[in-house]
């Protein structure tokens, strides 16, 4: 039995990159984990994950919804209470990245980003927490980004929303504890399709300056959501975890 065997979880952006490992690291940790997943994604990514996840015996099944969308996250959080009760551990996982210098970023291309990046953890943290506080129990778990301590030039937009995600996880948790815990991850850049809209020049030149001399891989960031869902997570709240190559040292 793992040690979130009677646990249910929710990771948003669950069915690719990160948020694949995450859901994998928690399943194999014996929780039940809702694999959230954008509406317009091909349900296929959804479904390979559910699968992966039994295979190993695990239990995972697929949430639809988009994260910036008031009435989808309420429907989302409602089925998921209407199957397993309160959310025990979310994960605030989904997210975009495009790169613009400021002065020629669009409008659409700002809202975008805070849509998902910052107000997508707002909005499902919202919903998912009333049913965490009755219970008295719960882990949130943010996956912000190290741009949001350090920034980053041409992602601006991206570094505001993990820095504002960064700063909510600090206020929530004042708010919220000893009853719910809220913590962050600021990985560093990670080897997942969300790099694809960024230029090779950008990749090799981070890549070059990281201490580690690499990108991440799903891999190094996954095993610190399950560790701070479990039972070594008990004592931090407020906290930013950041498995980054050395590439923010805050």
């Amino acid at each position: 039995m793992g040690e979130l065997s009677d646990k249910s979880a929710l990771v948003t952006g669950g069915s690719r990159g990160i948020g694949r490992g995450i859901v994998e690291e928690l399943a194999d940790a014996g929780a039940t984990v809702a694999v959230n997943r954008h509406p317009d994604e091909s349900a296929k990514y959804g479904r390979e994950v559910v699968e992966s996840v039994e295979t190993t015996e695990g239990d995972a099944f697929v949430l639809p919804g988009d994260v910036s969308d008031e009435d989808d996250v309420r429907e989302m959080i409602d089925e998921f209470e209407a199957r397993e009760g309160a959310v025990d551990v979310l994960v605030n996982n989904a997210g975009i990245l495009t790169q613009s210098e400021l002065v020629g970023m669009s409008v659409d291309t700002w809202d975008e980003t805070i849509a998902v990046d910052l107000r997508g953890v707002f909005l499902t943290t919202r919903f998912a927490l009333p049913g965490m506080l009755e219970q008295g129990d719960g882990r949130i778990i943010n996956v912000a980004s190290q741009l949001g301590i350090k920034g980053g030039e041409e992602l601006v937009h991206y570094s505001a929303a993990k820095g504002g995600v960064i700063a909510m996880t600090r206020a929530l948790a004042r708010e919220v504890s000893p009853a719910v815990t809220v913590n962050a991850i600021a990985p560093g850049p990670v080897e997942t399709d969300l790099l694809d809209d960024i230029s090779a020049e950008w990749r090799e030149n981070k890549e070059a300056e990281l201490p580690m001399g690499r990108l991440g891989q799903v891999e190094d960031i996954a095993p610190t959501a399950a560790f701070l869902a479990g039972d070594g997570g008990d004592y931090y709240t407020g906290q930013t975890l950041s498995p980054d190559g050395g590439d923010a040292m805050h």
